[in-house]
């Protein structure tokens, strides 16, 4: 078996990994760099994979490990008749997503990844491992192929709400693995303890949300739906409802799973921000809005139940609220990697923080593995060789693990 990392050996985000064996190749996540920026030719950061653009029978299928950007965001300019191998969760979130946003994606011919249920493409057999992660439905890969066996581990967590899936895979892992590919984006963080659990979170939410005696906003990812769950928990406890907008609600429906919270069920409550508004009426997803229409809440009943209220928070709602005249005695939870505050586009909010005299406080967990995790899940496996990806310090491994390699973008190598 030949590997070619295209992206990832230097970078957190971008990954695509190209593996070859008797002629025949499969590519296992095409995602976007994370430096991209909205200004870029997208298309042009496509790696130079023969295939991928024109037809080409050695590439039988790209394999996308979960739906978060870094892993899936350049799919799109993939000629569409090439199989995609995707959760089929994960698929339902991502097609969801473009009614809103230009970040998803939808697929033509896809395989569906489940949990430990291997596949064979050409020489090539695929086992998917359903893993802890803060994206929904994401896989760790096992590949088979020419007497070699290869275990990518994709992004994955031992603190989440699903950390028994960490658990259940190094207690029983696969065996004889030559190549272990393992991520390290908290690898050379210098930030405070990482590895607290979603279940720690919902203790710290709660204080906020008692000692708020206004509005609680809470600025996460829709797509984080393990937080989301924190977030609910913390709600329940405080005798608050959560607010939340079409597009968050609609993610969590497309994930299938009705043991997570709903737009529909009592306590939440659904809010069209005024750019929704517009994309409704534009869009005419009026059935969609009205799947919600008995727990829809409107501008003008903002103030009234703010103080027992969590609204999931995103800055484009900003002036909404300050319309609504809501904002009084309101603190916000940011529920995010606290470098994304470092950055220039981030002062317009926090001068809208300031003006509103909203308190800010931050809340947050890793959706990536601790040191510590990432050292168990290594032992566990035990690779010949154990190869950096998805990091921006390689070396780091060098003094943590055994029988670590090195490699560079672009080069073919050749699993011994």
């Amino acid at each position: 078996m030949k590997v070619r990392i295209h992206r990832g050996t230097q970078e957190i985000g971008g990954t695509c990994i190209e593996l070859e064996e008797e002629g025949k190749r499969i590519v296992l996540d095409v995602g976007l760099p994370l430096d991209a920026g909205e200004s870029s030719d997208m298309e042009d950061l496509l790696p130079q994979v023969k295939g991928f653009r024109q037809k080409d029978d050695s590439l039988l299928a790209v394999i996308i490990s979960h739906p978060h950007q870094d892993h899936f965001g350049l799919a799109k300019f993939i000629r569409p008749q090439l199989p995609i191998a995707i959760g089929s969760a994960a698929r339902s979130i991502l097609e969801t997503a473009t009614f809103f946003s230009p970040a998803g994606a939808s697929f033509k011919n896809t395989i569906p990844l489940k949990d430990r249920d291997p596949f064979v493409l050409g020489p090539f057999k695929i086992i998917p491992f359903l893993v802890d992660h803060s994206a929904y439905d994401a896989y760790s890969l096992l590949i088979e192929a020419g007497g070699k066996c290869l275990f990518y581990s994709g992004d994955f967590r031992a603190h989440g709400q699903k950390a028994a899936l960490f658990e259940k895979l190094i207690k029983n892992p696969p065996k004889d693995i030559d190549v272990l590919f393992m991520e390290g984006t908290t690898l050379g963080r210098k930030s405070k303890d990482e590895s607290l659990t979603e279940d720690d979170l919902v203790c710290d939410y709660l204080n906020v949300f008692k000692e708020t005696g206004g509005f609680c906003l809470v600025w996460t990812s829709s797509q984080n739906i393990d937080r989301i769950v924190t977030i609910f928990k913390a709600c329940k406890k405080a005798d608050r409802q959560l607010i939340m907008d079409l597009y968050t609600a609609e993610i969590l429906r497309a994930t299938g799973n009705d043991n997570i919270p709903q737009g529909t069920w009592k306590g939440v409550r659904i809010y069209l921000p005024e750019f929704q508004r517009r994309d409704v009426k534009r869009k005419k997803m009026f059935d969609i809005v009205n799947r919600y229409r008995t727990n829809r809440i409107f501008p003008e009943n903002l103030a009234e139940e703010a103080g027992q209220s969590v609204l999931l928070f995103r800055p484009r709602m900003a002036g909404d609220l300050e319309s609504a005249e809501c904002l009084k005695d309101a603190s916000l939870v940011y529920a995010l990697w606290e470098g994304y505050l470092k950055m220039d586009s981030q002062r317009p909010f926090l001068a809208w923080l300031a003006r509103n005299n909203i308190s800010m406080t931050h809340i947050h967990t890793s959706g990536h593995a601790s040191s510590s995790a990432l050292k168990r899940f290594a032992e566990s496996l035990n690779p010949k060789v154990l190869v950096p990806i998805h990091t921006f310090h390689p070396e780091e491994y060098l003094g943590i693990f055994p029988r670590v390699e090195t490699k560079e973008d672009g080069i073919w190598w050749e699993v011994n």
